[in-house]
């Protein structure tokens, strides 16, 4: 028992600051609900490829279902955004340092894009504020016009869950 316990306390030694990092982003895995300028707003968060990817769906109570995947990189985090506008932003963050602060992903690069002009996300700040609040910064940028909007999140208990069923 005691040598378990030492191999496991070993493996949390030798992780990364990005690994560490992508581990409290993974402790927002469930379901989230919140609003923004008047529609309802779910995320699911759910781990794959043997816990190396968190996948974020965004589904809006009328539009389009959005997926977010974040992943490790080295020393930083990347989040690939494939968006109702048709385009895929990829971001990441800086390297690492402070797992605690919140994870500021800027654009890195962009596929499915067919004008500079068109509308497409350039970066997104998650803001894990306690274990059932969530914020999300994006930004982004149309016709040269840059903007930002803001959504907050409120983990959904299972019990929550089945009461709305």
């Amino acid at each position: 028992m005691i040598a378990l316990l030492l191999a496991a306390a070993s493996l949390l030694a030798d992780k990364t600051k990005s690994e560490e990092a992508f581990d409290r982003l993974a402790t927002l895995k469930g379901q989230w609900s919140g609003e923004q300028e008047g529609i309802k707003i779910s995320l699911i968060y759910t781990l794959t490829a043997n816990g190396s990817a968190l996948m974020e769906e965004f589904r809006p109570e009328s539009g389009a279902i959005m997926i977010t995947m974040f992943t490790v990189d080295g020393d930083h985090l990347i989040a690939t955004h494939y968006c109702s506008a048709k385009n895929q932003p990829q971001m990441m963050t800086s390297a690492i340092t402070d797992v605690q602060k919140p994870l500021a992903f800027s654009l890195a690069r962009i596929t499915g894009l067919k004008s500079p002009d068109d509308w497409h996300n350039t970066g997104l700040t998650m803001i894990q504020e306690d274990n059932d609040h969530l914020t999300q910064e994006w930004t982004y940028q149309s016709k040269k016009k840059s903007g930002k909007r803001t959504f907050r999140f409120t983990r959904v208990r299972p019990e929550q869950v089945h009461d709305a069923e």
